[in-house]
């Protein structure tokens, strides 16, 4: 266009209009920004609104999904958990159950009537049974009435005319009405493994069975014929006529991890056909194809390395014929999950993320499907459509919708049960970092610098370890990050070897030597964190909980660099666990009997047998009493051998908690104390080492049994 007066009076008229309205946003977003509230740091009092979102369960039309949401109830002191049901669009989100006693194991009857969840609120007959609710509207209703087994778990044939229910027997008999319950008996053992956390000492008895309940007839009917047997992971093929479970029928299965995917016609007394023949493992959640022909699973590691398996995705057809699909992954698969069209889908455990990937069936590689840093869990997939949870750095595990095809896939938010809270929070990103271990092997691991950190600052750094040690740290929400970056601290997480998400040969590096290549790995990753300017070299903290308290131990054994060290649910000295934990076959496999391994048992104890020589970074030591996973007496051990050298430390116990602590107020009593101990010996603040107890219960007022 020609250039002219009246172009020239047009474009200043427009130039002049859109600096007006500039100017004017400018002022009414500062306005806004004036009047929006502060966003804050994450406080301990956030701990109980924190909904923690269960994996979905698609409607068999798609057209809703389900899910449970648990939140501590700080009155109570124990966890609560209630269903909801919302559209697959993400709207119209519905609270279905009330109550104190919670509801847990949501699932739609297949022919969309009614929605059955497990609870053991008051009904005909108490225990742990499964409610229906009718979809048209009225009260919840107990479905079941099972009093000589605990049910575990359900499902739904897909004719809605049965239950398929994996129950155990009861080890107690419920008590009398109106009568005080009968007095306890002795426990008399003759099991190889005999003891396991939560489940406490095991009885030969102690097995999960499969049976059959008519919806009709209320009749209950063992469904396979064979007995004293563990029968788990059931799952009804699409057709009805199978159900595909897994199982170790080795002649004492206590004495093996062989455990096999068995299928049996759906009626009760069959016969099951073993289809898988691995010396190892093969399992987990089982997944069929929509034909009902095949059933996709986990196959584990030889036996020797069970401890630390990368599974990998198997298929076996009813015939038994098993083939690997994407046969060169190195990764760990799991939660399988078959499409409409036949192709299949795992989630991947890959270097500080987890996403699902479509598998080649008759290729050797997998497909990444989320490139976003992420964990993702609780793959479903119902005709076609697909959901899971997901959360990341800075949001809380949700529900999202999975859609797409082929390569191009996208995640769609359903839920935001904890977006108003997270809304208030000003929260630390995390950020990957790499290391070189002395030996020259590549580590990698995640920094979350504390809040209002400043380019340069050299900060007071805790090195926080995942346990397992067969897991690893993630692109995950983990309050304890927030919690430390929140009061000045930086945080590093590290995945050293044995440690999943970087292949087979990366997990059983550690084989039988403990306390070795992971200190190796932890230094090294504390050294770049230092050379990167960020951690103070003169401020530092250690501590984790399980293999993380472990690795507390060996890892201030090996080097005084930290000037405080937290060991949760730890052990220094494998020779006292031995038969004590519930690890006998790790040690068979891994160490082998003391009486043959005396000197390697020896070898692995050194924080504890040179205690003298290697020990001198004040320690604070936690653990549950009922924690059979690795007994307290790890941390007792260790506390008195510092005790005894007058190194400062302190032993905390915790009644009636098991490896995982389930009691509100002893969680947040854990960050407490983590966060007054480190801050006398890592800040230097003039605070005590241990916070103050609470006050006692009024004269007149006896502590309610809740708080026992």
């Amino acid at each position: 266009m020609p250039f002219n007066a009246g172009n020239c009076s047009y474009v200043l008229r427009v130039a002049r209009s859109t600096a007006f309205v500039a100017a004017a946003l400018l002022i009414t977003t500062a306005g806004f920004a004036q009047n929006a509230p502060a966003k804050r740091a994450i406080s301990l009092e956030d701990l109980p609104k924190i909904g923690r979102v269960s994996p979905p369960v698609i409607s068999p039309d798609g057209a809703w999904f389900l899910y449970s949401v648990s939140r501590p109830d700080v009155k109570e002191d124990k966890n609560h958990s209630d269903l909801w049901m919302q559209k697959w669009d993400g709207s119209g989100a519905v609270q279905l159950t009330f109550g104190k006693e919670g509801a847990s194991r949501p699932e739609f009857s297949p022919d969309g009537k009614y929605i059955s969840f497990l609870s053991s609120r008051p009904g005909k007959v108490k225990g742990n049974q499964v409610w229906v609710l009718n979809r048209l509207g009225g009260e919840p209703e107990q479905l079941t009435g099972i009093t000589a087994w605990d049910i575990e778990d359900y499902a739904w044939s897909p004719d809605s005319k049965r239950l398929l229910l994996s129950v155990q027997p009861k080890t107690e008999p419920e008590a009398e009405e109106g009568k005080p319950p009968a007095p306890p008996k002795p426990i008399v053992i003759d099991r190889y493994h005999f003891k396991q956390d939560i489940q406490g000492y095991l009885r030969n008895d102690q097995r999960s069975g499969l049976y059959l309940y008519d919806l009709a007839t209320k009749k209950l009917d063992k469904l396979t014929t064979d007995k004293n047997v563990e029968e788990e992971s059931a799952q009804w093929s699409p057709d009805g006529a199978w159900i595909a479970f897994v199982s170790n029928h080795d002649e004492d299965a206590d004495r093996s991890e062989n455990s096999d995917v068995f299928v049996v016609a759906s009626k009760a007394g069959s016969a099951a056909k073993k289809l898988t023949s691995w010396a190892g493992p093969d399992g987990g959640r089982l997944a069929w194809s929509p034909d009902s022909k095949m059933i996709a699973y986990r196959q584990g590691a030889k036996p020797e390395i069970g401890a630390y398996s990368q599974g990998k995705p198997a298929v076996v057809t009813l015939d038994g014929k098993v083939s690997y699909p994407a046969a060169k992954l190195d990764r760990a698969a799991s939660q399988p999950c078959f499409l409409p069209d036949g192709k299949l889908l795992y989630l991947i455990n890959d270097d500080r993320s987890e996403y699902p990937a479509e598998v080649e069936q008759t290729g050797d590689g997998a497909h990444r499907l989320v490139a976003e840093p992420g964990v993702s869990s609780g793959l479903t997939c119902v005709g076609g459509k697909v959901a899971m949870l997901r959360t990341d750095d800075t949001h809380t595990g949700e529900i999202f919708a999975f859609e797409g095809s082929g390569s191009d896939w996208k995640l769609r938010k359903l839920t935001g049960v904890n977006d108003a809270l997270l809304a208030e929070l000003n929260l630390a990103p995390t950020e990957d970092f790499t290391s070189k271990s002395k030996d020259g092997t590549e580590v990698h691991g995640l920094l979350t610098k504390p809040l209002g950190y400043k380019a340069g600052d050299k900060v007071p750094t805790i090195l926080f370890i995942h346990g397992g040690p067969n897991g690893q740290d993630g692109h995950s929400f983990a309050f304890e990050r927030q919690w430390f970056a929140a009061h000045g601290y930086a945080e590093i997480n590290v995945n050293y070897r044995g440690s999943s998400g970087r292949g087979q040969d990366y997990a059983k590096a550690i084989f039988a030597d403990w306390g070795h290549f992971e200190v190796m790995d932890l230094l090294g990753a504390m050294d770049e964190v230092v050379k990167m300017g960020v951690a103070d070299p003169n401020k530092l903290g250690i501590g984790g909980w399980s293999y993380g308290g472990i690795l507390t131990d060996y890892t201030t054994a090996s080097d005084n660099r930290f000037k405080a060290a937290i060991s949760g649910a730890g052990s220094a000295a494998p020779l006292s666990y031995y038969g004590a934990d519930q690890y006998i076959l790790q040690y068979d496999n891994e160490l082998g009997v003391p009486w043959k391994a005396r000197d390697l048992y020896l070898k692995l104890s050194y924080p504890l047998l040179e205690a003298d020589k290697r020990m001198h970074t004040p320690t604070l030591y936690m653990g549950g009493t009922n924690d059979f996973n690795v007994p307290i007496i790890g941390g007792e051990q260790m506390y008195q051998a510092l005790k005894s050298l007058h190194i400062p430390t302190e032993l905390v116990v915790y009644p009636g908690q098991f490896h995982g602590f389930t009691r509100p107020s002893f969680i947040k009593d854990r960050y407490e104390r983590w966060l007054a101990w480190y801050d006398h010996y890592v800040m230097g603040k003039n605070t005590p080492a241990s916070p103050a107890p609470p006050p006692p219960a009024p004269a007149d007022k006896k502590p309610s049994s809740s708080a026992e």
